[in-house]
Parts: C-alpha cells; sequence; structure tokens
C-alpha cells in the first residue's frame, strides 16, 4: 500500500472552473441567461467567459495571474459570466457590493490593490469618484458594463478604458482557461458586509469554492436543467455559490437587475421558476405585497443571511414558496448548515412546520463538523435548546483567511482547529443547531443576556407589524435596554393608529418582563443592506439619540 502514492491522473486541482466547460458539452442549446431582451445558451456563455479571459490576460490588459479584478454590477448575464471568465485568466474575482459610497468603495479598491475594475453603467459616477480618492500608482484601469436595458455606449466613456463587449471582441474563443496548480490557490477575495476603513477581506481557495458549490447542488437536491431567478445578489458571497452550481446542472438563469415583488411574481410564472434563494426580508416582501397570489407551481426557495421568523415561512408557504433553510458566512463560501427536513415533521400544524424550518439546522453533507462551544471552555455546550454559546465551523470551504490581516485569522481561526464565528446560538436535543444572535446583537439588561432574534421573533407574529429589528439602548442604570424598530402594515378596517403602548403590552402577553422593550419606535420601512439584511448599525445609532 505504501507504494501506492499520488499521481497527476488521480490528482487534479478541484476547481468550479470545469463546470462551464461541462455545461456547454451537455447543454449547450440549452438557455443559460435570460434579461429582458437577452438569451444566451450554454455553449455561447462558454465562448463569451473564454473571450473576456483571453482579453484579460492578454498585452492589452496585461492582468498577471494572482492579481485582483474587481466586479461593480447588479444580476445582469455579464455579471454572471465575469464570475468564470475573472478566475479563468488566472486572476482573483473581487465582487463588490454598487451600494457602497465612493469612499467606502475607495478603501475596498486600495486594500484589495484592485487592478482592474468592471463597473455597471449605473455606478459610473461613483467608480469614478471612488479612484479619485486613489493615489496614481492605485488607479485601476476601468471597463464599462452596459446591458439591453441600458443606452447604447461607446468605448470611449470619459474614464474608461473599453467596454465589456469591446473586451468580449478582442478575445479568443479558443483560448486555454488558466488552470489553477494547486487547488489551494486563492480564487475569491470577498469583503463582509459593513465595510469601514479596517476592511476584512475574505479569501476563499479554488478548493473551498468548489466545496461549497457541490454542497450547495447536493444539499437542496438541485436537478438537472432547474430555472433559476436571481433574487439573491451575485456579489454577495457569489450568490451563495450558485454562480457556479448552476452551471454544474445546466439551469436557466433568470436575471433581474432590481428585485421587487411585482417583478419576482411575474418572472416566476413568465418563465416557470422552480429554484430561487433570499433573504428573510425578501421572502417577507413578498408575502406582504398586495397582489399576491398563489403560485401556479412551486417554487423552492432557500433562504439564509438572517434568522428567518417562523411567521415569515408559514405565510411564504401558504402562497406556494417551498421554503429551505441554511446557513453559512462570507467566510464559509456559501450554506454548511442546513434544516434537513424529516418526514415525521410533514404532519405537524403549519406554526409548529414553520419553527421547526426556522430552525438553522445541521451540518451539510460536504461539510465535516459543526457544533456550539463555550468561548471561554472550548468545550461543547449542552444539546438542551436553552444554553448559548459560540457557533464553530470546520470543514474544506472555510476561507484561506482575511488578506492583509494575520491577527484577524488568527483570531477566529484558532489552535484548537476551529472557525469561530461570534454566532451566537444553541443546540437542540435532537442536533439541530439554532441561531440565536451575532455575539454584538445580544443585549445585555441588567445583567440577563437577551437574544434579539428571540424578541423580533414575537414582534413579528403580531399582525400588524411588517419589519421588526431590536437593538441595544444604553441605559445608565441597567446598562442597555431594549428598543424596538417597527414599521407596520396598512389596514384600512382599523380605526387607529397602532401605539408604543399596544405593541409592549402584545409583547408581555408572550414575554418575560424582562424582554419587553422599553421604546418602541415606528418607521415607515427599516434600512437595509443590498441583499435584504437590516442596518442593525444604523438603528443603534438612531436608538441613542432617543431620551
Amino acid at each position: 500500500m505504501e507504494l501506492l502514492l499520488p499521481h497527476p491522473s488521480n490528482s487534479s486541482p478541484l476547481t468550479v472552473l470545469g463546470f462551464l466547460e461541462r455545461a456547454a458539452s451537455i447543454y449547450g442549446d440549452s438557455p443559460s441567461l435570460l434579461h429582458a431582451t437577452t438569451e444566451h445558451t450554454w455553449s455561447e456563455t462558454q465562448s463569451r467567459c473564454l473571450r473576456i479571459a483571453s482579453t484579460l490576460s492578454s498585452s492589452s490588459l496585461g492582468i498577471n495571474p494572482g492579481q485582483v479584478v474587481s466586479v461593480i454590477g447588479p444580476n445582469v448575464p455579464s455579471v454572471y459570466e465575469l464570475q468564470f471568465a475573472v478566475p479563468m485568466s488566472g486572476a482573483v474575482l473581487n465582487n463588490i457590493n454598487p451600494r457602497l459610497d465612493a469612499h467606502a468603495l475607495s478603501v475596498l479598491l486600495r486594500h484589495s490593490e484592485s487592478k482592474l475594475v468592471f463597473v455597471d453603467h449605473h455606478s459610473t459616477s461613483l467608480a469614478l469618484e471612488a479612484v479619485s480618492f486613489l493615489h496614481k500608482n492605485e488607479k485601476p484601469k476601468l471597463v464599462l458594463l452596459h446591458d439591453d436595458t441600458s443606452p447604447s455606449l461607446t468605448p470611449d466613456v470619459e474614464g474608461f478604458l473599453d467596454t465589456y463587449e469591446g473586451v468580449m471582441e478582442r478575445g479568443d474563443p479558443r483560448f486555454k482557461w488558466i488552470r489553477p496548480k494547486t487547488e489551494w490557490l486563492p480564487m475569491v477575495l470577498n469583503y463582509t458586509s459593513g465595510t469601514t476603513s479596517s476592511p476584512k477581506g475574505v479569501v476563499l481557495s479554488h478548493r473551498a469554492v468548489f466545496m461549497s458549490a457541490v454542497n450547495s447542488l447536493l444539499d437542496w437536491s438541485m436537478p438537472n436543467r432547474p430555472v433559476y431567478l436571481w433574487s439573491l445578489p451575485m456579489f454577495h458571497a457569489n450568490g451563495w455559490g450558485y454562480t457556479w452550481a448552476t452551471a454544474a446542472v445546466g439551469a436557466t438563469n433568470v436575471c433581474v437587475r432590481r428585485v421587487d415583488a411585482e417583478t419576482v411574481f411575474d418572472l416566476i410564472d413568465k418563465h416557470q421558476v422552480t429554484h430561487m434563494c433570499a433573504a428573510p426580508m425578501v421572502l417577507n416582501m413578498l408575502t406582504n405585497y398586495p397582489n399576491r397570489k398563489r403560485l401556479k407551481i412551486p417554487v423552492r426557495v432557500m433562504t439564509a443571511g438572517a434568522p428567518p421568523p417562523a411567521t415569515v415561512i408559514s405565510k411564504a408557504e401558504e402562497l406556494g414558496f417551498d421554503v429551505g433553510h441554511g446557513y453559512g458566512m462570507t467566510e464559509t463560501g456559501g450554506l454548511v448548515v442546513s434544516c434537513a427536513w424529516k418526514p415525521e415533521w410533514d404532519h405537524l400544524e403549519p406554526n409548529e412546520r414553520a419553527k421547526m424550518k426556522s430552525r438553522q439546522g445541521v451540518r451539510t453533507a460536504v461539510f465535516a463538523e459543526a457544533d456550539v462551544r463555550d468561548p471561554r471552555t472550548g468545550e461543547s455546550v449542552k444539546h438542551d435548546g436553552v444554553t448559548v454559546g459560540e457557533i464553530v465551523f470546520r470543514g474544506g470551504s472555510v476561507m484561506l483567511g482575511y488578506y492583509k490581516d494575520y491577527e484577524g485569522s488568527a483570531a477566529s481561526m484558532r489552535e484548537d482547529g476551529w472557525f469561530y464565528t461570534g454566532d451566537i446560538g444553541v443546540m437542540h436535543p435532537d442536533g439541530y443547531l439554532e441561531v440565536k444572535d451575532r455575539s454584538k446583537d445580544v443585549i445585555i439588561c441588567g445583567g440577563e443576556n437577551i437574544s434579539s432574534t428571540e424578541v423580533e421573533t414575537v414582534l413579528y407574529t403580531n399582525p400588524m407589524v411588517k419589519e421588526a429589528a431590536v437593538v441595544a439602548k444604553p441605559d445608565k442604570m441597567w446598562g442597555e435596554t431594549l428598543c424596538a424598530f417597527v414599521s407596520l402594515k396598512y389596514d384600512e378596517d382599523r380605526s387607529g393608529p397602532v401605539t408604543e403602548r399596544e405593541i409592549r403590552e402584545f409583547c408581555k402577553r408572550k414575554l418575560p418582563k424582562y424582554m419587553v422593550p422599553r421604546n418602541v419606535v415606528f418607521q415607515e420601512e427599516l434600512p437595509k443592506t443590498s441583499t435584504g439584511k437590516i442596518q442593525k448599525f444604523v438603528l443603534r445609532q438612531m436608538a441613542k439619540s432617543l431620551p
């Protein structure tokens, strides 16, 4: 046995980039990308990606292997293609949230040392302003993205080197894409949300991305040739890995520039969508849409990004959405925990079913281990659904580390062999994990640790509440008290407005006294990130200014 060693024939580095080659071979004439009047097949998508990769690595653009190429854009075909084309050139892919301001964008461009940026036509002013903050030797080249919904643009747009189509036309469709010499080479650089002057750049290897994408397919049992609606931003952890996973199964990717309830329902009906991913806030938006109606065919939805209230899941399923629930982080490249459904739960009452589905669940099949541990002792907490601890992971899709941040990497990837997430959770007796909060979102009132998520779950059961978020408000006596921010549903039959006292009394009937919000602030809509997460850091600042 000792003579049986690894050989080039059995040691090809793992990479998702081969998924595109396979898709073009098997599903060549099948639709790959749909958007407005655009329709590409998988053969066309492969050719376009190879052309872009070819030009990136040519002398005209001169992007060397390992250098960073950034993308600023919404869910349009060109942004999908770049998820393959950039790493096929040997460069490291960096997706950037187009909703950042110019200063935050400049911080990321400087930190990543990006050499070239593909910029959507709606973000040209943003990119030019961001680049103006950089020193001459830091300024990346800019290439303009436009699609069938944008005006005709020429390569001589001021400040831009070329257009996306111009770059493509110069490329070679027979280009031999650059395969990684080792699966541990960096492929993706993603910045976590809440970027400040000290950004956290998550570096994922080809191996990690491959493990994440295969994991997503296996756990969701995604069949061949599904119709996938891009309601989740591709820039958010590469769409949880589905930018590559959909190629592996020859999916039809329905792209959507702007997500709103009317558009989502129209596209589901028009293209007979079978699958989509969505943050809980997007599900909430769909269930509160005035013109909502039950779907003609069921649509499988994977939700993650924040603990979803059971009420939101229940209402979504009433419309015909088959909701699955997962949990992951930018640092894990996608979802690594999911609420694996058991047949014996089928017979539960709808509300009980929704409660079971609101739990994050168990580790996915491709992932190694997930646990909840006491961060002080490193020991697993009791599996009682009550004792809280920090959620920890170990598996092949965990990041290589934070770019240019050795201390941050060491703090989260500790010597005991676990990645510490910073999320607070419990482990139920059946081994299913449930996220209770981010560690920074736990509110300590009079010495009591209170999960803001638990209070929000109760608020969502109020029939008048559309959105809810609970944050800490500084208090001289208690240290912190609970402040609830709430947006309300419109009810034409109601005689008067909902009051703060009414919300507090509702909470008193369902929560211990110490968990009842001291303040209730009504807003027309709560501030959110582009991925649908409520911006609690904004609400914390607002709470500080309250009397």
